[in-house]
This record gives structure tokens, C-alpha cells and sequence, in this order.
């Protein structure tokens, strides 16, 4: 078995080929080459071969009905993409991009035809195994719109923002309403009662005023940086709403589509059998009249 056929044996939209199949399909492999950064093909290409990845990196994107690029695959090593296409023979719907230098092996739908022809068994075969992957690849693109906004938020936050939402929870806490009170009225007992000789602040409590406004000075833009935050996050959310929401309009809509087709292949059908009933009621008289 060539070097190829033995890559096969390990790829999954080809596992369930035998070894005769895996060979004939080794034979029809054509090998490309392709620098970092190019597209290997573009949505609205031709669909007319699929790679197979021997080295390297490829990157395969779609885009969303919000414009959004959604990255359905990182390829490495042994992966097929753009098997679709070449199934179908419709137009490419994603980009891929070599991310890395790559070297994949090439398979067009001439030479798919020459497999299947010699191996009709291997068609059913690779049907079985692509199917499976539009299931997953459907599922991708139904939940994508649905993403947790705290998830996000926590994505994105940075050092200083995770320490200027655990100042302003500390400062907005009772721990800290007690625990300032408590430093409060020690300061003053000890500067007002205990030590009335030598008191280390004594009234007008100069010192206690300057760390207050410190204090207050250090702990306001703080507090403004963590509301900034929750609004970042609000906003944050408004969008992930929306587009949870332009997502249900537009599968609404098809359900629509789908429904109205529905209704007009059964009118379709009704009438058609209502004609069939009316000739079958009234047979047509033969004609005596010579």
C-alpha cells in the first residue's frame, strides 16, 4: 500500500473505504502546494475537487447572515475540506485559507467519477460519512447566534478591569461599611479619649482627612471604570440579543417558505386528484353520431 493509501486508511470521510478502494483513490490523488495567507478557493467557486491536507494548516471560514466570519474548521494534517462542493457540484459557500505553508493532495469530481465507477460501493460509503459531517457543521451554524453574554464579558476583560470589579464589590459591600466604621471610631477613641496627652491626630483629625480624601480620590475612578464595565456589558448583551433575534426572524421566515411550498404542492396534489375524481364520475360518452 503506497504512502498515500496508508494516509486514507486514517482519514475520517474515508474510513469506511476497504483497502481496495483506498488504493484506486491513492492513484487519483493529485499533489498542491500552497504558501501562507493564500485562498484555496473562494464562496462562488466552482466546486470541482476536494483536498486532502498532508501538511501544514488550512483554514476554513463562512460568514453569517450578520457579516460574521465563522471559522467551521482548522484543517491539519489528514483532514478533508471541500468535499461538499464536489458531491453536489454547486458552487464553493466557504473560503479556505492555507494559515501555514501546506501541501495537500487534490481529488476532482473526474476522477471521483472514475472511483465510483470502478467502486460503486465506495459512493454509499462516502455519503454515510459526509452526511454525518453536515449534521455537525448544521448544528454549528443554528447554535452560533446563542453565546452566554457573561461568557463574552469574561472573555474580554482584562487585568484591569477584573481589579476594578473587585474594588468596587469590596467597596459597595457591608464588609466595607463595618469594617470603615470600625476603623472610624478606633481612630477617634484613640486620638479623643485614651491618649488625650499625646495624641498622634488630635482634633481637627488632619491626618484622618487626608487619608479619607485619598482614599475617596483612589476609589472613585475605580468605581467609574467598573460602571463602564457593566455598561460595556450591557451593551454587550443588547447585541447578543438582537442578533438572537434577527436569528429567529429569519428562521421563522423560512419555516414560512417551507410551509407555503408545502400548501401549494398539496393544492397541487388535491387538484389534481379532484380532476381524476370528476373524470372518473363523468367517463366520457362515446359519440353515436355517424
Amino acid at each position: 500500500m503506497s504512502t498515500n493509501a496508508a494516509m486514507l486508511a486514517e482519514i475520517p470521510v474515508f474510513s469506511l473505504l476497504d483497502d481496495s478502494e483506498r488504493a484506486t483513490l491513492a492513484g487519483l490523488l493529485e499533489q498542491e502546494s500552497f504558501a501562507a495567507g493564500t485562498a484555496i478557493y473562494q464562496p462562488g467557486d466552482a466546486g470541482d475537487c476536494l483536498y486532502v491536507v498532508r501538511s501544514g494548516r488550512v483554514t476554513v471560514t463562512v460568514e453569517d447572515n450578520m457579516g460574521e466570519e465563522i471559522t467551521l474548521a482548522d484543517n491539519e494534517a489528514g483532514d478533508v475540506f471541500g468535499e461538499i462542493s464536489l458531491l453536489d457540484g454547486g458552487p464553493r459557500t466557504a473560503r479556505a485559507e492555507a494559515s501555514e505553508p501546506t501541501e495537500a493532495l487534490r481529488l476532482d469530481r473526474d476522477s471521483l467519477l472514475e472511483l465510483v465507477n470502478s467502486h460503486p460501493h465506495a459512493a454509499i460509503d462516502l455519503l454515510t460519512v459526509v452526511g454525518r459531517r453536515l449534521r455537525a457543521t448544521d448544528e454549528l451554524l443554528r447554535t452560533h447566534v446563542s453565546r452566554n453574554a457573561n461568557v463574552e464579558a469574561a472573555e474580554r476583560l482584562t487585568l484591569g478591569g477584573r481589579v476594578a470589579d473587585r474594588v468596587a464589590a469590596f467597596g459597595g459591600s457591608w464588609t466595607f461599611i463595618i469594617l470603615f466604621g470600625v476603623v472610624l471610631i478606633a481612630w477617634l477613641l484613640v486620638n479623643s479619649v485614651l491618649v488625650l496627652r499625646h495624641p498622634f491626630d488630635p482634633y481637627p483629625y488632619i491626618f484622618l482627612n487626608l487619608i479619607l480624601s485619598m482614599l475617596a480620590a483612589v476609589q472613585a475612578p475605580v468605581i467609574m471604570m467598573s460602571q463602564n464595565r457593566q455598561a460595556a456589558k450591557d451593551r454587550l448583551k443588547s447585541d447578543l440579543d438582537y442578533e438572537v433575534n434577527l436569528k429567529a426572524e429569519l428562521e421563522v421566515a423560512n419555516l414560512h417558505r417551507k410551509v407555503d411550498r408545502i400548501h401549494e404542492v398539496l393544492e397541487e396534489h388535491w387538484a389534481e386528484r379532484c380532476r381524476e375524481k370528476a373524470l372518473g364520475d363523468n367517463p366520457r360518452k362515446p359519440n353515436n353520431n355517424y
